[in-house]
């Protein structure tokens, strides 16, 4: 192995490389921002007016909010900094700082209107494409291999992830539609795979768009384990629910059992009991739960609890990694389970190409060298770990993005999911979340140390 700390091509540790050398640095980052748009176009123009600026949960925000703060942002960073123009409208600057403004207010603010917010948002990506059009693509930090574009075009999907989950939310007739995910036999093969002891290189020093938390490379050791070969499904799920397990504290913390008793959750979010089935609601439609999916909408409480009930345990945000970038022959990490290609349509469920994860055992072209799959797309995956920064750490180019949030409060989930775009998600990209979070798109796999 060698040392990742000296692998860095530049101090900020970001490259000129494109992940296909067939495409420009320039049309990776048009491509990126014209299908983040896409997206946000669909999500904010399947609906009228009424459920755009409405609030469907205190939990989230306005769609219009985010319509327009994904302007704002993209103004702010690719308009003001990297183009240094002038604000074109700074009055509006406080009304989409998602800072300054907790979710549950931002309807209360004088927010533009859907037209006004559209309006915004398309004069300023016409001028963008005009500067991404003749930007120099180094120099600065923010332009090394056009890193403020894929940054912009990271936040805008992040954000249509979560207009995604004010649509799972909201009530009425369904609005989005999608093929589902190809079916497939019943996964029959081994229930977990051992990940051998050692040290790897965590973390990244050259993807050139990797944000800040994902940043430097360095070493990671740990002990031999095992994980499951896939997520844990809703029928193993069901099994720990019939069992009482919302019903007995020995399998929950006291903190999660205290908030499981205080919200009277007995199942995960959306799921509702009809006689001895158990149904769900998915964007709209209410449907039988299907068995063979992995679990979605479960908190950290959650799942853990169902790993102590199994005898088990959620892996750490470092064993996830390792499982999922480790190659034993080259004895190095990928990019991906499946290698340093880009994903495919065949590697995994991203993208809202599908409303719903992949039956557990999808996407065997995904598989990592071990032979664990799905490890990226369909659910993101709850980790035993807290968000703490990497050794080495540096805030890039703001601290709000990560720093703000390092401690024990937040949870990391890993992996993506559905509805996750592929320049959002990646070996090492690092979500966090609190513990009690049940509207995401969240999932789990459970594992063990090779001695238990």
């Amino acid at each position: 192995m060698n040392d990742p700390a000296l692998d860095a091509a530049t101090e900020s540790g970001i490259t000129a490389e494109t992940s296909s050398g067939s495409e420009t640095l320039r049309e990776r980052a048009l491509t990126a921002l014209v299908v983040a748009r896409e997206r946000t176009t669909l999500l904010t123009g399947c609906v009228e007016e009424p459920d755009l600026t409405a609030q469907h949960s205190p939990l989230m925000s306005p769609l219009v909010w985010d319509l327009a703060h994904i302007g704002n942002q993209e103004e702010q960073w690719l308009l003001r900094a990297v183009a240094g123009q002038e604000a074109i409208r700074p009055e509006i600057d406080s009304l989409y700082d998602a800072f300054e403004h907790p979710r549950a207010e931002r309807p209360k603010l004088p927010l533009l209107s859907p037209t006004e917010a559209r309006g915004y948002a398309a004069d300023v990506r016409a001028r963008v494409l005009d500067v991404l059009e003749r930007a120099a693509l180094h120099g600065t930090r923010l332009t090394e291999a056009a890193f403020a574009f894929g940054m912009v075009a990271q936040h805008e999907q992040q954000h249509d992830e979560t207009m995604l989950v004010t649509h799972q939310l909201r009530t009425g007739p369904p609005a989005l539609t999608a093929p589902d995910p190809e079916p497939v036999p019943l996964f029959t093969g081994p229930s977990e795979v051992l990940v051998p002891g050692g040290p790897f290189t965590m973390g990244t020093s050259d993807e050139p768009w990797a944000l800040d938390n994902e940043r430097p490379a360095h070493w990671r050791e740990v002990a031999p384990f095992f994980i499951d070969t896939t997520p844990v499904t809703n029928a193993a799920y069901q099994a720990f629910i019939e069992d009482g397990g919302y019903t007995n504290p020995r399998w929950w913390t006291a903190q999660g059992w205290a908030h499981i008793r205080r919200h009277d959750i007995d199942a995960p979010l959306f799921w509702r009991r009809d006689g001895r089935q158990w149904l769900r609601r998915r964007f709209g439609v209410t449907e039988v739960v299907p068995p063979d999916e992995p679990v979605l909408h479960v908190c950290w409480y959650e799942a853990d609890a169902y790993a102590r009930w199994a005898g088990r345990r959620l892996p750490t945000e470092a064993e996830w990694e390792k499982a999922a970038r480790y190659d034993p022959a080259g004895d190095r990490s990928m990019r991906y389970p499946w290698g340093d290609a880009d994903p495919g349509p065949e590697h995994a469920n991203l993208g809202q190409r599908h409303l719903r994860p992949a039956p557990a055992g999808s996407y065997t072209a995904g598989e990592s060298p071990l032979g664990v799959r799905q490890l990226i797309g369909d659910v993101w995956e709850w980790t035993a770990s807290d968000f703490l920064p990497y050794p080495g750490f540096r805030a890039f180019p703001y601290k709000e993005y990560s720093e703000v949030f390092f401690g024990s409060e937040h949870k990391v989930l890993r992996g993506g999911s559905f509805a996750v775009d592929a320049v959002a998600c990646r070996g090492t990209f690092r979500n966090w979340d609190y513990p009690i979070r049940r509207q995401i798109f969240s999932g789990f796999r459970t594992a063990r140390s090779e001695d238990v």
